[in-house]
């Protein structure tokens, strides 16, 4: 039986470890196994941090209202709890980007809040 050759193969496999790795701190970026090691940590911080950046979008939307809702006379929950009773069913998504880019339009969402609560 003929013996398998995989230089290029093997070649091809740690030169994408290199270009991987390239930019990592000491042993990350010098050795094969430091490498090998960091690029795999690597992207399991990736696949975990790909999750939590959702949450944590969700959290900077969720300031950014409460913020412009405070300006307005009403927390957060009164603000998101007035719009319920409203029947305005905008996410919160887009909340704070109306908070965010035009203040108007939010204080006449404030307003409707504030009469759903009266």
């Amino acid at each position: 039986m003929a013996r398998v050759k995989r230089a290029m193969a093997g070649r091809k496999k740690r030169q994408t470890l290199v270009e991987r790795s390239k930019g990592y701190y000491g042993v990350g970026s010098r050795t094969f196994r430091g490498m090998k090691e960091q690029v795999q940590h690597s992207l399991q911080y990736a696949y975990r941090d790909r999750r939590t950046k959702k949450r944590e979008i969700r959290g900077l939307w969720i300031q950014r209202i409460n913020a412009a809702a405070r300006v307005n006379g009403l927390s957060y929950s009164t603000f998101m709890h007035g719009l319920k009773l409203a029947g305005v069913e905008l996410d919160r998504k887009v909340l704070a980007q109306i908070a965010y880019e035009d203040e108007a339009t939010f204080a006449d969402l404030a307003e409707v809040a504030k009469k759903a609560l009266a």
